[in-house]
């Protein structure tokens, strides 16, 4: 239950991966409107 456990959160961050213990970032993506209202200012 440390660092070189697969199954726990420390253990992901260690490794470098990701899994059920720690997610991933969700990046928000753009609406449509505010990807007309950019295109618009530019």
């Amino acid at each position: 239950m440390g660092k070189g456990d697969k199954k726990t959160k420390r253990g992901k961050i260690i490794n470098g991966t990701y899994g059920a213990r720690r997610k991933r970032k969700i990046k928000k993506r753009p609406t449509t409107e505010e990807k007309i209202s950019i295109q618009n200012k530019k």
